[in-house]
């Protein structure tokens, strides 16, 4: 008999993906996916049921299916669906906590994947180079997704040691972009005009949608040869980009702030619904942050197919121009460097002759 598989969150574009694409697995029997809303996308063969996992009827749903593997992606720094910083917390704290409860009463779960981040790490002045998944943070997050992270992964280690034999995999994954990105990141980058910190350009990390839905697949499956596919992974494309190479890419200017007009605009944007322009969110685009793949390659035996520049390009791509379109941009250099010197034709040089 095949395994039988829950997957909250699936009325996000992320978690629809995996949903349809964990149903193509030989070993898959059965796919239920839960969340609070009802989807917009399609979910092919998976059993749909409308239900908020803060609430203790998704217990109910795990011993009447005999779920025996849980894939939680209901983990995120953007309500669906409507809601504020509330709901999304709730979900994310409240809604992982009976989440891991309903698992710890089943007899039947085998089986247990967490979706977190690299904002555990949080983003301060005196980081590490790069991050390892054994590196403490210099200071934890004092607040938003990546409090909740921390809160989650606390519970999901609390969860492994009172339930020794349930496989547990938490992946951390680096800033996710793509052709259909959902995220404050990306909303932010999607701005015509990037607010930064003056003095500052940040490395950043990426890591592909496509790649994501790939390494989860691996994640819920039994472990491939000579691989673990238990414990903690940063999950991440090769390479970084700082932010001023990512501006140039968009074709969207920068505008140099100091931190105290960075954090008063990204009030008004959050006022406004434009992006969730967070406090975090502000640290990691002064401070920046990279992490270590080491682990997901050697242990859990997963090597993305996109770096995180072409990752980048996908998502650029998917944006269309901005203000200054790099290929615009070049050409218009290019006029210029093709300029004669001032006071005579290209390739000319004046005469001394009489100088004094």
């Amino acid at each position: 008999m095949g395994k039988i598989v829950l997957v909250t969150g699936a009325a996000r574009q992320l978690g629809g993906r995996f949903v349809r694409r964990i149903q193509r697995d030989p070993g898959v029997d059965r796919v239920i996916a839960v969340d609070a809303v009802a989807p917009s996308h399609q979910l092919g063969d998976a059993e749909f049921v409308a239900a908020d996992i803060r609430q203790s009827g998704i217990a109910r749903i795990l011993a009447e299916r005999a779920v025996d593997t849980v894939v939680h992606l209901d983990v995120s720094a953007k309500a669906s669906g409507g809601g504020g910083r509330t709901t999304v917390k709730e979900t994310n704290v409240i809604g992982t906590m009976q989440l891991l409860g309903a698992c710890q009463k089943s007899p039947t779960v085998q089986r247990l994947v967490v979706k977190s981040s690299t904002n555990v790490y949080g983003s301060a002045p005196r980081d590490p180079a790069v991050f390892t998944e054994t590196t403490p943070p210099k200071s934890l997050p004092s607040g938003g997704f990546a409090k909740d992270a921390v809160e989650v992964e606390g519970y999901v280690r609390g969860f492994a040691r009172r339930r020794p034999d349930v496989a547990v995999c938490v992946l951390r994954f680096a800033n996710i972009l793509g052709p259909e990105p959902d995220s404050p990141l990306a909303d932010y980058l999607a701005l015509p005009v990037l607010p930064t910190v003056f003095g500052y350009d940040p490395r950043l990390q990426f890591v592909h949608e496509d790649d994501v839905v790939d390494v989860l697949e691996i994640a819920a499956g039994e472990p491939r040869r000579g691989t673990l596919n238990s414990g903690t992974f940063n999950i991440a494309g090769d390479g970084v980009l700082l932010l001023s190479q990512c501006s140039r890419r968009l074709g969207r200017p920068t505008v140099p702030l100091l931190l105290p007009a960075v954090t008063w605009v990204g009030s008004a944007l959050r006022t406004i619904g434009m992006t969730d322009f967070s406090p975090e969110q502000i640290r990691l685009l002064t401070h920046g942050r990279v992490v270590s793949t080491v682990q997901m390659r050697e242990t859990l035996g997963f090597r993305p197919e996109f770096t995180t520049a072409e990752t980048f390009t996908e998502f650029a791509r998917s944006l269309g121009a901005g203000l200054l379109p790099p290929d615009r941009v070049g050409r218009a250099v290019g006029r210029l460097a093709e300029l004669p010197l001032a006071g005579g034709p290209a390739g000319t040089t004046h005469s001394t002759h009489g100088a004094r």
